[in-house]
Order: C-alpha cells, then structure tokens, then sequence
C-alpha cells in the first residue's frame, strides 16, 4: 500500500499542474465512464425483474416476496434513472460552463444509483434465496450480502476521508 504521504503530496503536484478546466473535463469524463459501466447492469437486471412478472410462477410468490419483488423492480428503477441523470442533464446544459455543477451534480447522483443498485441486488439475493432454501436462509444471505455492499461500496471510502479530515491520523 502507498505511503498516505507521499499519495497526497503527488496528488497535490498533479493537481497544481492541472487548470481548473482540465480538471472539470477529466472528472466528468471519469465520471461518465463509471456510469457506462454501471448502466448496462442495472438494464439487465430491469429486464428480467419485468419479464419474470409475466410468468406463471410469479402467481406463486407469498405476499412478502411480491413486496419485496417490487422493491427491488423499483429500486432497479431509480437507479438507472440516477445513471442516465448526468448524460442528460450534460445534453441540456452542453456548452454553458456549467461544467463544475455538472460533475458535482452527477457525482451525488452516482451515489444515489449506487444506494439504489445496493438495494436491488439485495432484494434480488433475498428473493433466490427464499424460493431455494427459505425465509430464514434468504434474511440472513441477504443482510451479509448488503453488509459487503456496505462495506465495499461506502464504509472503506467513507472511513478514509475520515482519516483525511483527521490529517491521516
């Protein structure tokens, strides 16, 4: 692992020798990429949370599956439409320098798709789980799986600005 140190000090060199406008441009093409990459899941997943709908086994599902069933489509939902934000609003606002607005707009909309996305992947986990093994298995399965979300997606990051408030302390 880097030297904390020495990370901030070459992104502090880094960022002295980069304007404000290559900065902005870098950051929302950094941003637009991680949304690419994250969209097409999320469309997946909306594709066969509406297909499986139309089946005759879903007639089956108890009533709190069917809830959690819509949560999930739902959740699935609102997270494609916080990936797709940041394009769109970039097609309306193109060429009015409203670049850093954009990126900081976009960056809380990506973690809003990923709250989104953490909650439908849990409820996708939860409702595989229930119909293979039960309603205990699918609690427990589905509550370690958010925890690892959780943890990977938010609580690393989360603790390391707090050590970057602290001065790495």
């Amino acid at each position: 692992m880097a030297d904390p140190e020495q990370a901030q000090e070459r992104v502090e060199r880094q960022e002295a020798e980069e304007g404000l406008k290559e900065r902005l441009e870098r950051e929302h093409g950094e941003l637009i990429q991680e949304l690419r990459a994250l969209i097409p899941g999320a469309e997946v997943l909306l594709g066969f949370l509406l297909a499986i709908r139309f089946t005759q086994q879903f007639a089956d599902l108890t009533d709190t599956q069917r809830y959690v069933y819509y949560v999930t489509l739902l959740s699935t939902a609102a997270a494609l439409v916080f990936f797709l934000a940041p394009s769109a609003y970039h097609r309306i606002r193109f060429r009015t320098g409203d670049k850093e607005y954009m990126v900081t707009k976009g960056n809380r909309e990506a973690i809003a798709g990923s709250v989104a996305s953490s909650i439908a992947l849990t409820g996708v986990i939860y409702l595989v789980t229930d119909l293979v093994f039960g309603t205990v298995q699918a609690v427990v399965v589905a509550g370690a799986f958010f925890a690892l979300i959780a943890w990977l997606w938010w609580a690393i990051a989360l603790y390391r600005a707090y050590l970057d408030g602290r001065g790495g302390r």
